[in-house]
């Protein structure tokens, strides 16, 4: 299952919630350059949605995103 993390990082207070919070942390999260988390690997996500529950501000948006079909009629001659 693969996921997008959205962070609205104008919402994002830089408390580190999300990081402490996820099983994944240290693989999925990362601060910027202002401090703020940032979902920076997502691969290893596994749709637990404990950050977005833990963001005080509301800051965190999880979406299951379907993988795309591959062109059927691409390797058609």
């Amino acid at each position: 299952m693969a996921v997008e993390i959205i962070v609205d990082r104008e919402k994002c207070i830089g408390c580190g919630r999300c990081y402490d919070v996820c099983p994944k942390g240290p693989l999925i999260w990362t601060k910027d350059e202002n401090g703020k988390y940032y979902a920076y690997d997502v691969e290893y996500c596994h749709n637990c949605k404990f950050c977005a529950g833990r963001c005080p501000t509301n800051a965190i948006l999880i979406k299951v995103v379907k993988p795309k079909k591959k062109d059927e009629n691409k390797n058609k001659k």
